[in-house]
């Protein structure tokens, strides 16, 4: 009686997280490109901070209440007892290297830039992810000039622009300072407390807490409630007015366009002043947002920094993209491939690679495969242009066939020639 085979349970990525695979390669690649291009542009550095941080740089400066800190946050236990957790936003580790590592000494105001993986453990849907990729602009410095804010809201518009993403929406706001932020979350309280029940549970939950998250709630009750709510904008003290007016005539000074949106909150306790979001149409998520931090420095060193940061989410980037059909790569460079035939020619093949590679021509093989037919198919599969065929014959000769693949002409070139006359044959 022959034994049945147990079936094997396939392991798959965790749940909220992906691969990027070879063929979306050269699309993250021109994106990284087009954002370090950007960044040199205007003078911001590159930083990488560590994946894994200790869960109190997150804790400290992000808000008890926030839902990151609550319930958003993959924390570990490591077996020296150190509490870590996989970064869930940029802003704070690299707070956290300034302070470390004194980075003032580089000079006022410092720009910095960052390109990563965050994550946060939340239902996975369409723009959210719990492995998701950031590219986000920091500028630190001793002085909360307004200049700050339109410059890293450029940056984020700009990034978007050189990747084609047309329609950008950006919108504003200010949540107020540690002066006048306190009376405006009673005013939010004393209009809601009524209306209690008929928030959503987390809303009811946030209105002890955390009452400018009521803003933010998309539930469709809450969304209804909000429209009546306190105007924020009313509650500004003279300093958070003053500096909401510069950050617009700023903007109207390079002609970006914007809107006011009285209900844009964010989600993380650090924010002061400045907040923004942008949106393209057609799209009901924020492909960029950011805004000013005031006191996450102070929070972190006891000693007053002023920052503004803002991040552009990559995944979303490219559903847009994606969406749109948008082409970023241009016309692909033509393929070349190399077809060999025999065990002298392969050995001999090598050296017809390097040629080409110290050319700068780009060529695939398959060295490994022995069937000429199956190299054919290979080429043809690729979209190859041209052909390079060597075979026992030709590694005797020292020739070399280039196949025109669209005619099917072909000519035998000696090898000292052959770079020269593909060349040619590719212009």
């Amino acid at each position: 009686m022959t034994k049945k085979k147990s079936k094997v349970s396939l392991i798959t990525a965790p749940k909220g997280m992906h691969d990027i695979l070879p063929e979306d390669q050269l699309l993250w690649e021109k994106i990284r490109k087009t954002a370090k291009g950007v960044a040199d542009f205007y003078n911001f550095l590159k930083i990488d901070t560590p994946i894994l941080e200790k869960s109190d740089l997150f804790e400290r400066s992000l808000g008890a209440t926030s839902d990151v800190i609550e319930k958003q946050m993959f924390l570990l236990e490591t077996k020296g007892g150190d509490r870590l957790a996989l970064r869930p936003e940029g802003t704070a580790p690299i707070a956290r290297a300034y302070i470390e590592h004194g980075l003032s000494h580089l000079g006022q105001p410092l720009k910095l830039y960052y390109e990563g993986p965050m994550f946060r453990y939340e239902q996975p849907q369409a723009g959210r992810l719990r492995q998701f990729h950031q590219v986000g602009f920091e500028i630190l410095s001793n002085e909360n000039d307004p200049v700050y804010d339109v410059q890293v809201m450029l940056a984020c518009y700009r990034f978007l622009q050189d990747l084609k993403i047309k329609d950008l929406d950006v919108q504003i706001n200010s949540i107020g300072c540690a002066k006048c932020r306190p009376g405006y979350k009673k005013k939010l309280q004393d209009y809601y407390r009524p209306k209690e029940k008929s928030l959503c549970a987390d809303c009811r939950r946030r209105l002890k807490t955390n009452p400018l998250r009521l803003l933010d709630c998309k539930e469709e009750s809450c969304i209804a409630l909000k429209k009546e709510s306190p105007n924020i904008l009313d509650a500004l003290c003279s300093d958070c007015k003053k500096h909401l007016k510069r950050v617009l005539e700023f903007l109207e000074e390079v002609q970006l366009p914007y809107t006011m949106n009285q209900f844009l909150v964010r989600g993380l306790d650090y924010y002061t002043k400045t907040v923004f979001e942008i949106f393209t149409n057609g799209f009901n998520f924020a492909i960029a947002a950011g805004g000013r931090y005031d006191y996450l420095l102070e929070i972190l060193s006891g000693r007053q920094t002023h920052g503004v940061g803002g991040a552009v989410g990559l995944e979303r980037l490219i559903e847009v993209i994606k969406t749109r059909s948008i082409n970023l790569l241009g016309k692909p460079k033509p393929k070349i491939y190399l077809i060999h035939v025999g065990e002298l020619a392969k050995g001999k093949a090598l050296a017809l690679v390097e040629m080409l590679r110290e050319a700068n021509v780009d060529v695939v093989e398959s060295l490994g495969k022995e069937s000429l037919r199956g190299q054919m198919k290979m080429a043809d599969k690729i979209g190859s242009t041209h052909t390079l065929i060597f075979g026992q014959q030709e590694a005797f000769e020292q020739s070399v066939i280039i196949r025109d693949m669209r005619s099917g002409a072909q000519e035998t070139v000696p090898i000292k020639k052959f770079v020269e006359v593909l060349k040619k044959k590719l212009r």
